[in-house]
């Protein structure tokens, strides 16, 4: 067997050799490539590996004679015009403003500065002075004398308070007996069985029934202002929360059609009991009469309101509660009450 030498002991000429076979072996492998397509390339062949030669002999590029450079004042026009282009472009987009957004709903409504009033309007606009406040017996006179048109106008009542309502312990909602009545004829049906059916009828009701009546309204019977239940039926009238919740007629404990006691509920409906609840704005709006009432009928009633919604304050209610309110008939303009007066005054005795 061949002595190996010992590199160590070896001249350099004789390591270099010696080694040739090994280094061989750890040389990536070399591309063919054209110096043409790689300039830089050509340079780094010059300090590649003693032992490492390319596949093809490096060859210079050739100069195109037929490439021209441009002057140096036609580059600075071209550039010049290019930014024209680009800032015209910008002046372009932002100038030009987006379509108008098609306004629907409320939102579509003519502005209250924009919007026409009518003759009659306009003349009964002028008893009252705007933003001033009046004392109860002053605004229900105004009330009265705005109240012209051919049909019988109902007197409303309309409350700002301080409260929120999307908040649990500030939400308002409740009944109240006027005393003099609404002026309106109210038609009540009633939800029971047994021997409740024959209670009702004898009470007033309009309408009486269980299930057959469930199934009419579900058909489309709608001829009924105010709907009351016994308890026993309200897990069969769940069914008909998508038809009677948005026109306000489902029946609810805390509005007094839920009970057991339905003949007391239907003489306090007839008689004048109005439900009412604050809407997303904290705002309450309450009908107290006609305005064909005498006016100590609509003070009576105006002020059982009021004791109403001061008695049911929200528990959540901070600060003052009371920010503004206002009277008027159904096509007059309103009518701002002193607040103060108005907590303070004492109605004649009914």
């Amino acid at each position: 067997m061949a002595a190996v030498a010992n590199p160590s002991i070896l001249s350099p000429p004789t390591v270099l050799s010696s080694q040739k076979p090994a280094a061989s072996r750890f040389l990536p492998s070399l591309r063919p490539f054209s110096s043409s397509a790689y300039p830089s390339l050509a340079l780094h062949n010059l300090h590649l590996h003693p032992l490492a030669k390319p596949c093809f002999p490096i060859i210079p590029r050739k100069l195109d004679a037929s490439i021209v450079r441009p002057e140096a004042s036609d580059v600075a026009a071209a550039e010049a015009d290019l930014a024209e282009d680009e800032a015209a472009s910008y002046s372009a987009v932002a100038t030009a403003s987006p379509p108008p957004k098609i306004k629907t709903g409320k939102a579509a409504l003519p502005l209250k500065r924009d919007r026409t009033r009518s003759k009659r309007f306009l003349e009964i606009q002028k008893l009252r002075e705007n933003k001033k406040e009046y004392d109860v017996p002053t605004a229900i006179s105004l009330l009265k004398g705005t109240a012209n048109t051919k049909f019988v106008e109902s007197a409303e009542a309309h409350f700002r308070l301080n409260i929120d309502p999307k908040y649990n312990d500030q939400q308002l909602r409740a009944t109240v007996n006027l005393p003099r009545g609404t002026g309106q004829t109210v038609k009540v049906a009633v939800l029971t069985q047994g021997e409740r059916i024959d209670e009702a009828k004898n009470a007033g009701a309009d309408v009486v029934g269980g299930e057959e009546l469930i199934e009419q309204i579900k058909g489309g019977f709608m001829d009924f202002d105010k709907l009351i239940a016994s308890p026993d039926m309200m897990p069969k009238v769940a069914s008909l929360g998508k038809l009677l919740g948005p026109r306000g007629l489902m029946p609810n404990p805390k509005a007094g059609t839920v009970t057991t006691d339905i003949s007391q509920a239907i003489q306090e409906f007839k008689k004048g009991k109005v439900e009412y609840r604050v809407d997303k704005t904290g705002i309450v709006h309450l009908a107290f009469g006609k305005a064909s009432f005498t006016d100590e009928d609509l003070i009576v009633n105006l002020m059982a309101a009021v004791r109403s919604i001061e008695t049911n304050k929200p528990s959540g209610a901070k600060g003052v509660y009371w920010k503004s309110a206002h009277i008027c008939s159904s096509m007059g303009p309103s009518v701002r009450l002193n607040i103060r007066e108005m907590l303070d005054y004492k109605p004649p005795a009914v």
